[in-house]
């Protein structure tokens, strides 16, 4: 009988014996994790820098502003309606386009900004829905990390739902709406905060589509773009022919203009705070109401949103 020694001596002189090499899956499975750990500590560096951001704005004299102005226009409301036994005036908020805020100082200020603001009308931050095509997986993390509710591009959400006996079998009736947020158009039914920093008009003007009627506009508050702003960089014809809807509120909206320093001049400049009172909405005439054309954009060359594709 052979030995142990003399069986593997014999395995190896006919090349039965094999060097045990590293399997490609272990290979993938640690580069995964690897991948994993830099988004890690990627999101956890873009978190840190947006909370110095968010320390560094609440010491400045036009965030102080900005704080009357908000309790003027929005904190006031809320505490009639309190007293009304009605809900708290804003509870949920929107924020779309704010950009990579990991690279681009100017987007981190204004996520920054909309932590200030979430924290003063006492909106929790998973009450606010963010989307940005543009977001990378760390940022969407740090979003998270930060309690934000990051979105996709289409969402479902479902409003209602009722149990209904038919036949003697019951049945779930769901009420749904699909959202698409690439393009703004985003329906509510509640009070709801948009911030909308240096967005495109379109989307402005799509949002005011989704809502248009005089008993759903007073629910939308908007930080963001100066809608008088925009109409002074356009010419009248175009700007009514391409931002109907836009040009239509413009006469009845109540504007706000927003403080900004110098220093944060190309992060806050042109902001206002943008509501829709229903007093001045009941001056547009009925024929106003009746426009309700989804906006196509067809003359617009420069459009600043991505428009989905339209599948037949």
């Amino acid at each position: 009988m052979k030995t142990v020694f003399e069986v593997f001596a014999g395995m190896a002189c006919n090349d039965d014996w094999q060097v045990a090499g590293r399997r490609k899956g272990a290979s993938r499975r640690i580069k995964h994790l690897k991948t994993d750990s830099r988004q890690v500590s990627e999101c956890q560096v873009d978190k840190q820098r947006t909370i110095n951001a968010m320390n560094e704005l609440r010491g400045e004299d036009f965030w102080l502003q900005w704080r009357d102005v908000l309790s003027e226009h929005l904190l006031s409301s809320a505490s009639v309606s309190s007293k009304k036994n009605e809900d708290v005036y804003l509870k949920h908020c929107v924020c779309y386009g704010l950009g990579n805020f990991a690279s681009c100082i100017s987007a981190r200020y204004q996520l920054a900004m909309l932590l200030l603001l979430l924290e003063t009308l006492q909106i929790p931050a998973g009450s606010c829905c963010v989307y940005d095509p543009a977001f990378s997986v760390s940022e969407c993390n740090a979003l998270r990390e930060l309690g934000f509710n990051v979105l996709t591009e289409n969402e479902v959400e479902i409003h209602t739902c009722a149990v209904v006996k038919r036949n003697w079998n019951f049945v779930i009736s769901f009420k749904w709406s699909l959202y698409t947020h690439q393009e703004g158009k985003r329906a509510v039914s509640q009070p709801t905060l948009f911030y909308l920093m240096h967005c495109g008009k379109a989307l402005y003007n799509n949002l005011l589509w989704k809502n248009w009627s005089p008993q759903t506009l007073p629910n939308i508050v908007i930080i963001g773009n100066s809608f008088h702003g925009i109409q002074e960089r356009m010419l009248q014809r175009e700007f009514e022919r391409d931002y109907s809807f836009l040009s239509y509120v413009i006469r009845v909206c109540e504007e706000t203009s927003l403080a900004c320093s110098q220093r944060f001049l190309d992060v806050f400049n042109d902001t206002a705070l943008v509501q829709f009172p229903p007093e001045n909405l009941n001056r547009l005439g009925d024929c106003t109401w009746t426009e309700t054309s989804e906006p196509l954009y067809q003359h617009c060359k420069d459009l600043e949103i991505i428009l989905r594709e339209k599948h037949c």
